[in-house]
């Protein structure tokens, strides 16, 4: 089987990885189209997969909406080339599209409610879409839930083992304290009308920090001098192994948020959007949904200074993996049986239990 895969986050690199190197080593083959954005071509060369570049896309909907005639075109040119049998994606728009143009089938991985332009570009025309049990929105009929969080697709401990070599890579000693804030662009579609922290807020923040931890940024946009010199500055794909080990998650990103969670690390995460994962976490006791700085710096201070913490969050994250299956064996199983794998999951939806 060949199958395409579109790329339009650094995130989706790690959904879609385990999937991919699990399947080419049964003979299938893979072709990743990536779109040039943050460091998703540092993480895609990183992996050593075949992966062709659509380039670097718009900015805002409109931009987007204008662009997606040409972005389908080049889409449809590598596919054509490619000779796909299958086209795999985060609900993308072009693979959807030239999918359908191909007559091939789409299986679109989602968990993001609010994403309300990019399921109305991709849903019609994708075969099936799968996602997380926690999530609150509409369900459309070719939607298929399993029990799981897609962060677990490449940090499930069957894939990921924590290097602490890290901890050396950021200048940390073993027993120092330290956490990480995560700061983003808001330029995602589904972004618009959202806010974070201001810059008043965000210099605040760090200032309350530093005086019980070692303070890091990582920021999908250029730092100022006031916040540059707490630049996590390492590769990409270290990033998981910073979270790891560090005691705090505090950020703007859902996604760098559920990842400290499935790795058993307290996760603040400010944003004004609402979804069913966060919803969850922050039921399990291990997210907490604020966005007055306040509450963020008397939360985070009384996590930093609790002796327990790393204990209790620990029996967290063995509860919730007790619970949840393996995403990526779910998904090397719907892909390699599909389309058998849907009706099996329609009919049986307990079926995917097997992949605990």
């Amino acid at each position: 089987m060949k199958i395409i895969v579109d790329i339009g986050h650094p995130a989706h690199i790690h959904y879609f990885k385990n999937c991919a190197r699990i399947l080419e080593g049964k003979g299938h083959k893979y072709l990743f189209v990536v779109r040039e954005r943050d460091s998703t071509m540092e993480l895609i060369k990183s992996t050593g997969f075949d992966y062709v570049s659509r380039g670097k896309g718009g900015q805002g909907i409109l931009q987007k909406m204008l662009m997606i005639p040409r972005i389908d075109k080049i889409f449809f040119d590598i596919a054509k080339k490619f000779k796909p049998d299958l086209f795999l994606s985060f609900s993308s728009a072009y693979a959807a599209h030239v999918s359908k143009i191909m007559r091939k089938p789409h299986i679109a991985l989602d968990d993001t409610e609010h994403a309300k332009f990019e399921h109305w570009m991709s849903r019609p025309f994708s075969d099936v879409i799968l996602s997380p049990s926690c999530y609150s929105g509409k369900l459309w009929k070719n939607q298929i839930t399993f029990d799981s969080f897609i962060e677990l697709c490449y940090l499930h401990p069957n894939y990921f083992k924590p290097d602490k070599g890290v901890l050396e890579r950021i200048g940390v000693k073993e027993d120092e304290k330290y956490c990480i804030i995560r700061l983003i662009s808001w330029d995602a579609n589904h972004d618009v009308g959202q806010r974070g922290l201001c810059y008043k807020d965000k210099i605040a923040l760090v200032d309350s920090l530093q005086k019980v931890c070692r303070v890091f940024i990582s920021s999908e946009e250029n730092l100022d001098d006031d916040l540059n010199k707490y630049k996590l500055d390492i590769h990409p794909s270290d990033l998981h192994n910073a979270i790891a080990y560090s005691n705090l998650y505090i950020g703007e990103g859902g996604t760098t948020a559920s990842e400290s969670v499935v790795l058993g690390i307290p996760a603040i995460y400010i944003s004004t959007l609402q979804a069913g994962i966060f919803d969850e976490e922050e039921k399990r006791g291990m997210l907490f949904q604020l966005r007055k700085l306040d509450d963020i710096k008397n939360c985070a201070i009384s996590i930093l200074n609790d002796k327990n913490v790393k204990d209790e969050f620990s029996k967290k994250r063995n509860k919730l993996l007790s619970e949840k299956i393996d995403p990526t064996a779910f998904l090397v199983w719907f892909v390699e049986n599909y389309p058998e794998s849907k009706r099996i999951m329609k009919e049986n939806p307990d079926y995917q239990y097997n992949f605990k």
